[in-house]
């Protein structure tokens, strides 16, 4: 079966460029309701404040949380990354907001023209304090070297929160790995440093969402899906919106004969406790 994410939202898009980005909370739970009805099991949330602007506001998030278990049954991950430009500590401070999993960027990578900065005194921090506080995370590769530094961690500090080692592959991004099948298949093959049982989801982002998405099926993997990596559906065609996307992922597994995971199978894949 297969574990479908959406992602919906990212820090990199502006609303008033893509009238269709769920950026109010109100946008983003309806958002998130459509989509679990389509197959998603997890939603990655990015939050934007009152001016549709990125923002680790703990309230915000805090009350996106809530908001989102309310009304879904969904998975709620929250992204630790936010935008390039905020600052550890504020980022740490995502996991208090209480969320069921929590990204965990496993490098320093070149990010377009900015620098995604990821010490590793800051991923130790981050994967300590995910343990301390039952938050599950999904470690983000963006590169190779990315699965040799989570080896390292996990001997060092010990498996995550709930046991389960989940990555995801981010392919596409300039300055990291290219979004093609061979970048998949040595990542999947790096698998095999980490524990046994170790489940790899993957991204493909702009045109490489969908050669990542057909690769990943083939390899055993999971699926990231949504606005956050790609705003075309095909060659000059707009997104008209995240459901979309989840319906032709959800689509897709189902013609690998892997069709979606419900949240609640999703969590015991992942060792998150049930609500």
């Amino acid at each position: 079966m297969t574990l479908i994410t959406v992602a919906p939202t990212g820090a990199e898009t502006s609303k008033s460029d893509v009238p269709a980005l769920p950026v109010t909370l109100s946008e983003l739970v309806g958002t998130a309701q459509e989509c679990e009805a389509l197959g998603a099991s997890v939603i990655h949330i990015h939050v934007r404040d009152a001016d549709a602007k990125p923002s680790l506001d703990p309230a915000i998030l805090r009350d996106t949380v809530q908001a989102v278990r309310a009304e879904t049954n969904l998975i709620v991950q929250l992204s630790t990354g936010g935008a390039v430009t905020d600052p550890e500590a504020a980022r740490l401070a995502v996991v208090d907001a209480g969320p069921d999993m929590g990204s965990c960027t496993m490098g320093t990578l070149n990010f377009g023209d900015d620098v995604f900065m990821n010490r590793w005194e800051f991923i130790v921090a981050l994967h300590q304090k995910m343990q301390d506080n039952g938050v599950v995370p999904e470690y983000e590769i963006f590169d190779l070297g990315h699965l040799t530094a989570l080896g390292r961690l996990l001997d060092k500090y010990g498996l995550p929160a709930g046991g389960h080692v989940h990555v995801d592959f981010v392919l596409g991004v300039p300055g990291g790995a290219p979004g093609t099948v061979e970048s998949l298949v040595a990542f999947k093959h790096a698998l095999r440093d980490l524990p046994a049982g170790a489940t790899f989801s993957a991204t493909g982002v702009g045109r490489s969402s969908l050669p990542v998405m057909l690769a990943a099926l083939s390899a055993g993997g999971h699926l990231r899906v949504g606005m956050e990596d790609t705003l075309t559906y095909a060659k000059g065609q707009p997104v008209d919106g995240n459901m979309q996307l989840v319906a032709r992922a959800a689509g897709f597994a189902r013609l690998a004969q892997r069709p979606p995971l419900t949240p609640d199978e999703a969590r015991s894949m992942l060792g998150i406790k049930g609500r």
